[in-house]
């Protein structure tokens, strides 16, 4: 065999397995077709985390006139942001490559195709490996509706040539509901439409009433139980979309974040007999992220457990300890998982909401503090903290805690470690 570890996919899953697979003795390589770091660092977390960053400062210019200072009335440049954040990402895509490089997992550019359950190929070339990680993620998919091609995904909303004046966002999770409040804040008038009453579904229902009224109070427009039916480009040069209301309406942009799906396309899983749901697309894996193949691995977004970054690096250095390492490690837990939502203001959760408390069985207590945060105390702007604590009743321990305010996400760390160490 060529390497012990073929490793396809260089995003945060493939590169910490890559990383310390080689660290324990392996001879690693990583195949990769686009960039390094995978979504989180180039078309995920780490440019949206940077752009909302630069949307808050709308807000923070008109919150300084109750502190005293008188600001003159700020401009936006869009080029600015979005070229330093491209440098940003440049940057981190070299650190990667160290990071690998330094290992001594060996880059094979190109993408990668499995032609047999020990074989790989990567353009011309062909590798064997006794073990081989699939790790390719997930993809933003675009609805099958007439004119959908003229529409963005979230991968091309980072770099657009100039802000448009006005958006519709479509679809009501995390991508959705982030970027509509990025794009508000940076000046852009922006809808969201969501095809259900309410978005963030699997959420704890106050947050997602509290989210509501805060994008309501920024001046975003939102279209609940509203569908886009087709899209085409008027003689204006103009985005005109037809709902499931008859309307027909005009805007400059329209981002479609409607879900993601497996990148398997390519991949050549079908020569290697791999099985994937035939529903999701996601590959099939056991609890040690091996597939139907006994050398034949996945882990991270593409088999659609949880899709997350720090899942997919718990999973990483789970199958590398695995597969390499003389004691073997402890299961991914996937219970208590916090997460948050970069919205403005931000959403933090950890554990059960209400419902599914009740759906479980528990009797619950329900504690609740809404109140209006110090920053936002000598004048009027600003919306409500709320904060939420689902508490079993006959044991008294924390099963849940969510909130949506100022720094939520940073706040929420304390409080996920005090849930899973089973606080009362």
């Amino acid at each position: 065999m060529d390497y012990d570890l073929i490793v396809i996919g260089a995003g945060s899953g493939g590169v910490r397995c890559a990383r310390m697979a080689a660290g324990l003795g392996a001879k690693v390589a990583i195949v990769e077709d686009r960039y390094l770091g995978g979504t989180c660092v180039n078309v995920g977390c780490v440019p949206k985390k940077l752009y909302a960053y630069g949307s808050h400062f709308s807000e923070d210019f008109k919150l300084s006139a109750d502190f005293g200072w008188q600001v003159e009335p700020p401009t936006f440049n869009w080029q600015t942001l979005r070229d330093n954040k491209t440098r940003e990402i440049s940057r981190l895509n070299g650190i990667y490559e160290r990071l690998l490089t330094s290992q001594g997992v060996s880059l094979l550019w190109g993408r990668g195709s499995l032609l047999s359950p020990t074989s790989v190929q990567v353009g011309a070339d062909t590798y064997s490996a006794k073990h081989i990680l699939v790790a390719t993620g997930g993809w933003p998919v675009l609805p099958d509706i007439p004119g959908a091609e003229l529409c963005l995904t979230s991968n091309d909303i980072f770099d657009l040539a100039t802000l448009p004046t006005r958006m519709v966002i479509v679809g009501g999770g995390y991508i959705a509901v982030e970027f509509a409040c990025i794009f508000q804040n940076l000046g852009v008038q922006v809808s969201l439409s969501y095809r259900r009453d309410l978005f963030l579904r699997g959420f704890d229902r106050e947050i997602r009433e509290q989210l509501k009224t805060a994008l309501e109070y920024k001046g975003v427009e939102l279209l609940f139980n509203h569908q886009l039916t087709s899209v085409e480009r008027n003689e204006s040069g103009e985005l005109e979309y037809s709902d499931n209301n008859g309307n027909k309406t005009q805007t400059d942009a329209i981002l479609f974040a409607t879900g993601r799906a497996a990148n398997t396309m390519g991949l050549g899983l079908e020569n290697a007999g791999v099985h994937c749901d035939e529903v999701t697309g996601a590959i099939l894996v056991d609890e040690h992220y091996r597939t139907n193949q006994d050398t034949v691995f996945a882990l991270g977004d593409i088999i659609g457990r949880v899709q997350l970054t720090p899942v997919a690096l718990a999973e990483g250095t789970y199958l590398a300890n695995y597969l390499f390492a003389e004691q073997k490690p402890r299961p991914v837990n996937y219970a208590n998982i916090p997460t948050a939502v970069f919205t403005q203001p931000e959403i933090a959760t950890v554990g059960l909401t209400e419902d599914q408390a009740l759906e479980a069985g528990h009797e619950v207590k329900i504690f609740t503090s809404q109140f209006r945060p110090m920053k936002y105390t000598l004048g009027d702007q600003g919306t409500k903290t709320l904060i939420k604590l689902i508490v079993d009743q006959q044991t008294d321990v924390v099963i849940g805690a969510h909130m949506i305010g100022p720094e939520a996400g940073e706040i929420s760390q304390g409080v996920a470690i005090a849930v899973n160490l089973g606080a009362t």
